[in-house]
């Protein structure tokens, strides 16, 4: 019998000798990874569709609104106000980005791998936390700086484009707010589950089913009840926070309050604040416990 014989082949494979990165390289391909999933960047022209629309949708009406305040030389909607009235808009986003930052991780089983490198479990959560956050926020910030760009064309002097500035900056700020609030209720439902369609459905469960809660807290026959309804929802909470802290800017002639806040305005201060670290904490509690499967 003959001797079996073998051949090694030379395919070319060699050691990695390039750059080790670490942590903080991690952390920020992942941030920067989620920001572009919650537009559909670098995805297919399906997952593309809904976040561009939403876009478009928010661009033209900041378009919208430049152009006739360009015309009548008044001002029909603040930038805080432009951030409340685009609200309904962030819900259904939120809806669609969540579930593509954690969920497909979590169905396809990918999370191993992710923990396997020099990956603390609390970063990966908090890279797609922070790169919601950012999505949110370009989404009713972006729109502000056109309506600012348009009216600092029509200012008188440079004197009006400073106080037309002193305008923007808190609408960024309440931006901002409506963005860190969303953003932490959304990505915490959303990671319950691998399947998209149910955390988009529990997503927009928790942002619209809350709201006959603030109605009917409205019509009881207390009035620190009906002060305090607008924390049964978090739109009318962030809607509350607002009002306190920047209540000449929602509220005009033209457009009244719809929440009476009395005395409380640091309680709805206070619960977002608590909603947001809870909601964080829960999210860190969440994927402790997957990293430890």
């Amino acid at each position: 019998m003959s001797e079996p014989t073998g051949v090694i082949h030379d395919i070319g494979y060699q050691r990695y000798t390039g750059p080790r990165l670490g942590r903080r390289e991690v952390f920020g391909a992942l941030y920067l990874h989620g920001v572009r999933t919650a537009f559909g960047l670098g995805r297919s022209a399906k997952a593309k569709i809904f976040p561009w629309l939403v876009v478009g949708i928010v661009l033209m009406v900041a378009a919208a609104v430049t152009a006739i305040r360009s015309q009548i030389g008044e001002v029909i909607m603040t930038y805080a106000q432009f951030a409340d009235a685009m609200s309904w808009l962030v819900i259904f986003f939120v809806a669609v980005a969540a579930p593509e930052l954690v969920s497909r991780d979590l169905r396809s089983g990918v999370l191993p791998l992710y923990f396997s490198r020099p990956l603390p479990h609390a970063d990966y959560p908090l890279a797609k936390l922070l790169a919601l956050v950012t999505a949110l926020f370009l989404l009713l910030g972006a729109p502000q700086l056109l309506m600012f760009l348009g009216a600092a064309f029509t200012a008188d002097g440079i004197s009006g484009v400073w106080d037309e500035l002193l305008d923007l900056l808190p609408g960024l700020l309440y931006a901002g707010l409506w963005a860190v609030v969303f953003a932490s209720i959304g990505l915490l439902v959303a990671s319950m589950t691998g399947k998209r369609a149910f955390a988009a459905g529990g997503i927009v469960a928790v942002f619209l089913m809350t709201t006959p809660i603030v109605g009917i807290l409205s019509v009881l026959p207390s009035q620190a009840a009906n002060q305090l309804a607008g924390i049964a929802s978090p739109p009318t909470l962030v809607q509350g926070v607002g009002l306190w802290t920047m209540h000449d800017l929602l509220v005009t002639e033209s457009n009244t309050a719809d929440l009476d806040l009395g005395a409380f305005g640091p309680v709805y201060a206070l619960v977002a604040v608590a909603l947001v670290a809870g909601c964080v904490a829960l999210l860190l509690a969440r994927y402790k416990k997957v990293a430890a499967r």
